[in-house]
This record gives C-alpha cells, sequence and structure tokens, in this order.
C-alpha cells in the first residue's frame, strides 16, 4: 500500500513545550481522512511540518517518501489551506487566479473560474473586501486548481462556509479523490461532515496519534458494553475508556472477538459517538496539578 504521508516518531517543540512528540502515522494514498482532536494538541504543528514550514526537532516526516522540508518537488504536489485562509488582500480573485497559473508548474485555471463564479465570487474586488466565507472559498478554489496529490485543509477555512457551500465543498473533494486520486487530509470540528465525506480516520491526542484506520474497520472494531459494576469482564479486548456507578458499568472496548457473556449488554458506536468518547479520555492529572487541584 503507498503511504502519501508518513511520520516516524515526529517531534515539534516550542521553547519548554512538545508540540508533538512521538508522533507516529501512515496515511494510505486516495483517502480522505479526518484529522480530528481538542484545541492544542498538535494538528496544525502536524500539518505545518507535512508542508515543510516547520523543521522537526525529532522523527522524521515524509511525504511522497521525500522529507517536505525545502523540497520543491515534494511542495509542488501539496495543496495547503492554512488556519487564516492565506491570500493577497491587495489582489483581486481573478488575479489571484491569473498569478497561480504563472507560479504553479501544473495548474487548472478554469477549474478555479468555474467553482469561484458558480459560488456568485466578484472576479475584480479586491478579497480583502470579500466576507470571510468568501475569503476561504477563494483560497480553497486556488488550493484545488493546484490539482495536488495531496491536499490538507485546516478547520477554520471549510467551518467557515455556510452549511450548504460545505456540503459542496465536501462533495467536490468526494469527486477529486475519485477523479483524480487526490489524498486529502482534513482537519474539522464539524463530526457530521468528517462522518459523511471521510473514508479514514486520525485521531490525534496529547500530541501523538491515538487512533488511525479505515473508518469502517474502526467502528467495527468498537463496542461500547454495559453491564454489572461489580462483575469483571474478561478477554474482550482494550477498555479505551470506563463509567462507572454504584449498580452499572458502561465500557468503551475495541475487540475483534464476539461477546458472550449474557451479563452485558452490546451496543454499535456511530463514527460521532466513537470520536467524542477518544476526545473525552483525556489525560489531564499534569494540568490539575499545575492548578493546584485533585485530579
Amino acid at each position: 500500500m503507498e503511504h502519501v504521508l508518513e511520520a516516524d516518531n515526529l517531534g515539534k517543540r516550542y521553547g519548554g513545550r512538545w508540540a508533538l512528540r512521538d508522533c507516529t502515522l501512515r496515511l494510505p494514498a486516495g483517502r480522505v481522512a479526518a484529522l480530528v482532536g481538542p484545541n492544542g494538541v498538535g494538528k496544525s504543528t502536524l500539518l505545518h511540518l507535512a508542508v515543510g514550514l516547520l523543521r522537526p526537532d525529532a522523527g522524521a516526516v515524509r511525504v511522497f517518501g521525500a522529507a517536505p522540508y525545502e523540497n520543491t518537488a515534494v511542495l509542488a504536489e501539496i495543496g495547503f489551506v492554512a488556519q487564516d485562509t492565506p491570500v493577497y488582500r491587495d489582489f483581486t480573485a481573478d488575479e489571484l487566479v491569473r498569478m497561480g497559473g504563472k507560479v504553479n508548474r501544473r495548474w487548472d485555471a478554469t477549474l478555479a473560474r468555474a467553482r469561484l463564479a458558480q459560488l456568485g465570487i466578484p472576479p475584480r474586488r479586491p478579497v480583502g473586501r470579500l466576507s470571510g466565507g468568501q475569503r476561504a472559498q477563494v483560497a480553497l478554489a486556488l488550493a484545488l486548481a493546484k490539482r495536488p496529490r495531496l491536499l490538507l485543509l485546516l478547520d477554520e477555512p471549510v467551518a467557515s462556509l455556510d452549511p450548504l457551500a460545505r456540503r459542496d465543498f465536501l462533495q467536490s473533494l468526494m469527486g477529486s479523490v475519485a477523479e483524480t486520486g487526490t489524498t486529502v487530509l482534513l482537519s474539522s470540528h464539524i463530526l457530521a461532515d468528517l462522518e459523511r465525506a471521510c473514508d479514514h480516520l486520525v485521531v490525534l491526542q496529547d500530541g501523538k496519534v491515538r487512533l488511525s484506520g479505515d473508518v469502517d474497520d474502526i467502528v467495527a472494531e468498537h463496542r461500547q458494553l454495559v453491564g454489572p459494576r461489580h462483575l469483571p469482564l474478561d478477554g474482550v479486548g482494550t477498555v479505551v475508556r470506563a463509567r462507572h456507578t454504584d449498580r452499572q458499568s458502561t465500557l468503551l472496548v475495541r475487540t475483534d472477538r464476539p461477546l458472550r457473556d449474557p451479563s452485558w449488554t452490546e451496543h454499535e458506536l456511530s463514527l460521532e459517538d466513537l470520536i467524542l468518547a477518544y476526545l473525552a479520555d483525556r489525560d489531564t492529572p499534569a494540568n490539575h496539578e499545575a492548578w493546584g487541584v485533585p485530579a
């Protein structure tokens, strides 16, 4: 299997704080992958390392088998829409489309113009005078016009679109993957969008990858079990999260074996339920210690 993005024990430090540490990841080609995690766990740092804007302090990151930092051959194959949708605000959308053709070796101006026309973006108004959602649409159209083999999207550009525009954009992403084999890594907090559009999942927690794989496989491997509080449950796999009352336990388990204990009730999980369960399982003792309160 070809892996478009690979990270091995990847780490990035800002001063004395590690934004990423021991981060290991394999992203297969041709997938629309969701990158999820709480704020501040390193999602932006991971994508900035992948596009060569940062250099690792530990480990390695490879895109198409090569380090991306100062690698023009690799960077020519990557489309990236950053958090603040950076565009030259004094340029019009039409000028940005024409400029893109001069600085990219592969450029589909027709795609960009058709998309912006369909969205009602005025071609000759400076983009600094457009709304935030319209600027996001311009940045997204420019990224797609590059016809990248890997497209990386941070949360805010997509989240700033209205629901109809967001649905249309996600549909165009899936169409692009089907047509060209583009691999997409999308960071978003809108879980319903991810469930509709993504077939691969990466959960980032505390600077590390907690969970990664095909969505169908991950959902099939997890179960919610409800049973008696003091009755042991052995041989079901890994307990990801546990909640207890005086009489009942609710467990999120990862397993490839059927449940054979009639004392426990088994429930399937949606992708959204699964993601929320992992995100709720944060390691907080250090933070409680810093604030001087009990964990």
